[in-house]
């Protein structure tokens, strides 16, 4: 351990360390090899943190929005500058594959300079007057704001989900996935000469110690949390004694529905585009892993799914011909890994993959696997695996299969594939997701707001909406003499 660096959290603009000296390990999934280490940051920590974003408030706030525009748009201009190097970063502590890594970085300067450029759209509004009397409304900042991202898009969650809270004034405090955080700390550095002291503020640790002293501070108003539906439901808990504004993008367990005219090699190009295999090995909360299509022609999509999934390479992530890399750590590779020893015994096949990769004797590397024989009660279609595992069900009845579509307590995506335009949007509208797709591969367009249904989510990112959610509106009425 003495032989690898140990990185350093961002608190105020100083360099620290854990008050504890408690430490976790960053391992590279590809080699399994420990590549750093990171300070375990507690409620000491935290307390530091928070302390440090309140300070520097109200001197952020009073920039005005064109002026914090201007420094996130240099902070988005550096970040660009560097991305080879960061999109490195994440492919050796995360495995994402080097293509997706450059494509989270690429996004995260989009988003920073989206909410640079929307941020006074942040307004407030006048009312209808009563005699004698002016109210309008204003749109304030909540002063310090916790941002806790996962650990499947290291450096695109860390640098872009900060955008929009700093945007509207709000200084914060960033948690990033234990599992993969050198990148935030890089962005940390890189943010450091940029943002005043303070407005950006960095700590590492774990869920249980720092996410949770962090949702729990009382300095703390406004919280984001992207991750797992176990830990949303901690997240607010935690919350709940303060009262706070909680966001909340979580899992999904996301179906596509195809109809018999599709055409057929289309489609099952989408559904595997939409699992995101090629893009972080199908670590999404948005992966299309439920494939309901029609008898018709579930044997030649079959076919043609499995053609495609042969064609992936898979390998060292930083090769630049790489699709597929390992999964992102050893505990997540090994329920995923649990998930297929489950489908065995309840009786599902194989079709494709379903073990590790042939010549990868080490690394976390997971097969992308397609599993048939399935019906709707299986755990491997009723769970969320978040992995790069495609379960193909059959149907033949519409309004059945938007039921059986639709029974899951979770709702973050759904897709249709169809060229008949009623059947696309009557099925649109009879899914229960936050976010539907017709003929889509999971491709949002900025400003289009991305949010779950049911257990996926409370609220609505990437867009004016996730803008807003960072302020309070005041009401205030003028009685004119």
């Amino acid at each position: 351990m003495n032989d690898v660096p140990h990185r350093l959290m961002l608190v105020g603009g100083a360099w620290v360390d854990a008050a504890s000296g408690g430490r976790i390990e960053a391992v590279d999934p590809t080699s399994e090899e420990l590549i750093a280490t990171l300070p375990a940051a507690g409620a000491a920590d935290v307390e530091a943190a928070v302390d440090a974003a309140h300070a520097a408030a109200p001197g952020w706030r009073d920039l005005g929005w064109a002026r914090r525009g201007a420094l996130l748009r240099e902070l988005a201009r550096r970040i660009d500058a560097e991305a080879e190097w960061l999109a490195h970063l994440d492919v050796r502590d995360a495995g994402l594959p080097l293509s997706g890594a450059r494509a989270d970085v690429t996004g995260a300067v989009a988003e920073i300079g989206y909410y640079a450029g929307l941020a006074p759209e942040a307004r407030g509004s006048t009312a209808p007057p009563a005699p004698g009397t002016l109210s309008y409304t204003v749109r304030e900042p909540y002063g310090v704001v916790a941002r806790i991202v996962p650990f499947n898009h290291p450096f695109k969650f860390a640098a872009g989900k900060v955008a929009a809270p700093l945007a509207t004034g709000n200084t914060v405090v960033l948690k990033p996935g234990e599992q993969s955080s050198l990148s935030a700390l890089e962005l940390a550095r890189i943010a450091a000469d940029v943002l005043p002291p303070g407005v950006l503020n960095v700590i590492t640790g774990t869920g249980a110690a720092a996410g949770a002293a962090l949702v729990a501070h009382p300095g703390v108003h406004r919280i984001a949390f992207t991750g797992s539906v176990p830990s949303g439901r901690a997240v607010l808990h935690g919350a709940a004694e303060g009262i706070k504004h909680v966001t909340l993008e979580l899992g999904g367990k996301n179906p596509i529905i195809v109809f018999p005219d599709v055409d057929v090699d289309r489609a099952a190009a989408a559904a595997i585009a939409g699992m995101n295999i090629a893009r972080c090995t199908g670590q999404s909360c948005g992966s299309t892993s439920r494939l309901y299509v029609h008898a018709d022609i579930a044997g030649r999509f079959q076919d043609a799914l499995v053609e495609r999934l042969a064609r992936l390479r898979v390998g060292d992530p930083m090769g630049e011909d790489t699709q597929v890399g390992p999964l992102a750590f050893r505990a997540h590779h090994d329920r995923v890994m649990g998930y297929l020893d489950i489908a065995r015994r309840e009786g599902a096949t194989v079709a494709y993959g379903g073990g590790r990769p042939a010549g990868r004797p080490r690394g976390f590397f997971v097969e992308p696997t397609l599993l048939t024989g399935l019906d709707d009660t299986m755990t491997v279609v009723r769970e969320e695996i978040f992995g790069p595992v495609m379960s193909l069900l059959t149907w033949r009845d519409v309004d059945d299969v938007v039921r059986r579509a639709n029974d899951t307590p979770l709702g973050l995506t759904a897709n249709v594939w169809t060229r008949d335009v009623s059947a696309a949007h009557r099925t649109a509208a009879a899914l229960e997701a936050g976010y539907v797709y017709v003929n889509g591969t999971g491709r949002r367009p900025t400003g289009t707001p991305f949010g779950g249904w049911k257990s996926s989510g409370l609220g609505k990112e990437n867009s004016l909406e996730e803008l807003v959610s960072y302020t309070r509106e005041k009401t205030v009425t003028v009685t004119l003499w």
